[in-house]
């Protein structure tokens, strides 16, 4: 029987937060937990600072099995970009820090793979075959690929050129606020980019996710599209979910027993 329990760590550019996740239902078992990502996102400071929230998680669940999201692509536990971090992390054997730091094994994964795989378990995407792809409307656009329930990692779909331009620099909710654009002028941008993923993917549902998606009722209505398009259920906690998921599901064990 697969664990029942695991912790997630969400580490973005602003916080870290984390929190024991009950893995049969998606939700936490612990208050999640939120510690100030240290100032210009220095790979040491953000490993300590991780050590730090991980000791006050493991108070309540020592030894369970780790997942860790963060905002960049994640290959072979190295991270090959950096988004609102410090540019020491690209090409950063991250996942061997992390674990050298720990003292165990965890799994390293992009935030929106995260995001993604969150909603495929426990979400808006849940027993949804075929494929789902999940978009996170922010500070840029983050995405992530599921095909029968299988992650596929790191597709950065917000990098997408739609007239000379990279997607998410036109689509993201931060060109809205930017732009000071009002809900329907918005939706436009996103009609293109959509449209365009639908024709590359041919997807069986879209989801959408950021913070913005709390006001989906506000921009999904103007789209018109042949793919269902939802709102994603686990704004906050869907990098906590996903890591924490995606670490017993790909099979990293829990830490020994003392």
């Amino acid at each position: 029987m697969a664990a029942q329990h695991a912790i997630g760590i969400d580490i973005g550019g602003t916080g870290i937060k984390g929190a024991v996740v009950d893995l049969s239902t998606g939700e936490l078992v612990t208050d999640r937990i939120k510690l100030s990502t240290p100032k210009g996102g220095e790979p040491e400071d953000i490993v300590a600072t991780a050590t730090e929230l991980l000791a006050k998680l493991e108070k309540h669940a020592d030894g369970l099995a780790i997942g860790v999201c963060f905002p960049a692509v994640v290959k072979n536990g190295r991270t090959m970009s950096a988004a609102n971090v410090s540019k020491k992390w690209i090409g950063l054997e991250a996942e061997k820090l992390f674990e050298e730091q720990l003292g165990r094994d965890i799994h390293f994964v992009n935030d929106a793979d995260a995001a993604g795989y969150a909603e495929a378990r426990f979400g808006a995407a849940k027993d949804v075959p075929g494929v789902v792809l999940l978009t996170t409307l922010g500070t840029g656009i983050g995405s992530a690929l599921i095909n029968d329930g299988v992650l596929v990692p790191n597709t950065e779909l917000g990098h997408l050129e739609l007239n000379g331009h990279d997607a998410e620099s036109k689509a993201a909710y931060s060109a809205m606020e930017r732009e000071e654009l009002d809900w329907k002028h918005w939706a436009k941008r996103l009609q293109k980019y959509y449209s365009h993923l639908e024709m590359l993917f041919t997807p069986d549902l879209f989801v959408v996710g950021g913070g913005v998606s709390k006001n989906y009722e506000e921009f999904l209505p103007f789209l018109e599209l042949n793919t269902k398009i939802v709102p994603a259920v686990h704004r906050n906690n869907a990098g906590i979910l996903g890591a924490a998921a995606l670490a017993v599901d790909l099979g990293v064990g829990a830490a020994p027993a003392k």
